[in-house]
């Protein structure tokens, strides 16, 4: 297995980022409960912005000229970006593809960076919490925040950290 390609999505990938989608929605929905609408698809409404938002922007991972994930960035003009969704096919996790993939979307946007998940998906916690100190050393920090409009919700964790512009 090589390397994953990371390269910013455009309107040929969009289906096969609505696939991806789907599988990644699948996934949360074991921590967030949300079930499939009734024509079997989730709700895409960030994924639909990622193509519309100039202020967001989607990447598509490739692993050996296969999709093995994407990432959607909100915020690009703002102070902090936040990486919004991140997902990577179960048949490349735990083999470095993740950790690969965020280092090169967050290099391409040096700064602070925010990204929130669940304690009930451990697999997150810990990968959240590896790439964190992969990228910032101890340099990086971790909170819990009410789900906004979503009370009955136990709080995101969000982890911020800040990587710096590649030297060349």
């Amino acid at each position: 297995m090589s390397m994953p390609v990371v390269r910013p999505a455009g309107a040929a990938d969009r289906a096969v980022l609505e696939r991806l989608w789907l599988m990644f929605r699948h996934d949360l929905s074991e921590f967030q409960g949300g079930l499939p609408n009734p024509d079997g698809t989730f709700r895409s409404d960030r994924l639909a912005a990622a193509f519309t938002d100039p202020d967001r922007l989607a990447y598509v991972v490739t692993s050996d000229e296969h999709p093995a994930g994407f990432a959607i960035v909100r915020g690009l003009a703002a102070p902090t970006r936040v990486l919004s969704s991140f997902f990577v096919v179960r048949g490349l996790r735990r083999r470095g593809v993740g950790l690969a993939a965020v280092r090169d979307v967050v290099e391409r946007h040096p700064g602070p960076w925010e990204v929130a998940f669940q304690d009930a998906n451990t697999g997150a916690v810990r990968f959240w919490r590896r790439v964190a100190t992969a990228l910032a050393g101890q340099r990086w920090t971790e909170e819990r925040r009410a789900v906004p409009g979503r009370p009955e919700l136990p709080p995101d964790v969000w982890i911020s950290f800040a990587v710096a512009a590649a030297t060349t």
